[in-house]
């Protein structure tokens, strides 16, 4: 949404679907294999390129793009049946803008590592720090119990 444009709660929710679609871990791995491929891919072959990925994702994952029209699948009928995979035009436009993500991320993976270990430094000495406060708030509590 640009400035001095209304909200649009339709506009955001669809940019959330197509977002939350484009944006999963998956479909990113998904695309960058069959971008990579050439042309068709068997599910398999994609199952063998995308490392830690279900049957059962990658089956969900395939459907969604189809589904959004991002990828095609084409069954050839032979003994097993033959699944072939591929980016339709509109899923090869997802190859540059994912293109540029990966490079963002590889540029940027040290220093959000280090942003991470910061946060988790500090989390860490919040965490110690707070039952000995809790106990000194107690105590003073206590005090000013006694007193009165």
């Amino acid at each position: 949404m640009s400035p001095g444009n209304k909200h649009d709660p339709e506009s955001c929710h669809a940019l959330n679907d197509l977002l939350s679609r484009v944006g999963d871990k998956w479909t990113v791995l998904v695309v960058g294999t069959l971008c990579g491929s050439g042309g068709p891919t068997r599910f398999n072959e994609l199952r063998r390129s995308i490392d830690g990925i279900s049957q059962r994702m990658l089956t969900l994952t395939l459907r969604g793009l189809e589904r959004d029209g991002l990828v095609t699948r084409t069954i050839y009928p032979t003994i097993p049946p033959r699944v072939e995979y591929e980016l339709t035009p509109l899923g090869r436009t997802l190859r540059e803008p994912l293109g540029t993500l990966a490079e963002w991320a590889k540029a940027n993976r040290g220093t959000v590592a280090k942003a991470r270990e910061s946060f988790d430094a500090k989390e860490k000495k919040a965490l110690r720090s707070t039952p000995a406060r809790l106990s000194q708030a107690s105590s003073a509590a206590a005090s000013a119990t006694a007193r009165r």
